[in-house]
């Protein structure tokens, strides 16, 4: 058989025969990560804003600023489904690691129930 064959497998490439200089990059999805990041930062920012409002040096306080978080969430359809779409991109854990706040571990526990619920 003469020829190369090339086979795109949708996920990458196999190539039966590389010879000479053959280079082939792998790129990602930039978007995503900038989208995770953006859902990240507008979860931080309601968290601040509830801040003022509740006590997050205790348990009970951690969990009434997420109860309100998610509640804002809920009532913001467009947040919402930016949010969700973030997640499904990036991932919950990858979220997590992204928002810095005493209830971060509440609201990102209330988000994934939340995103296994709703599928």
């Amino acid at each position: 058989m003469t020829g190369d064959r090339n086979i795109n497998l949708g996920s990458g490439n196999y190539n039966e025969r590389i010879e000479g200089d053959y280079i082939q990059g792998n790129y990602y999805n930039a978007p995503q990560k900038q989208n995770l990041a953006q859902a990240a930062a507008e979860i931080q920012e309601l968290l601040k804003q509830l801040d003022k409002t509740y006590d997050t040096s205790t348990d009970l306080g951690k969990e009434k600023v997420a109860s309100e978080t998610i509640k804002k969430i809920e009532n913001n359809p467009e947040l919402k489904a930016r949010i969700f779409s973030a997640l499904k991109a990036g991932g919950i854990s990858a979220l997590d690691s992204l928002i810095d706040h005493p209830a971060a571990t509440f609201v990102v526990a209330a988000l994934e129930d939340w995103g296994n619920t709703s599928n």
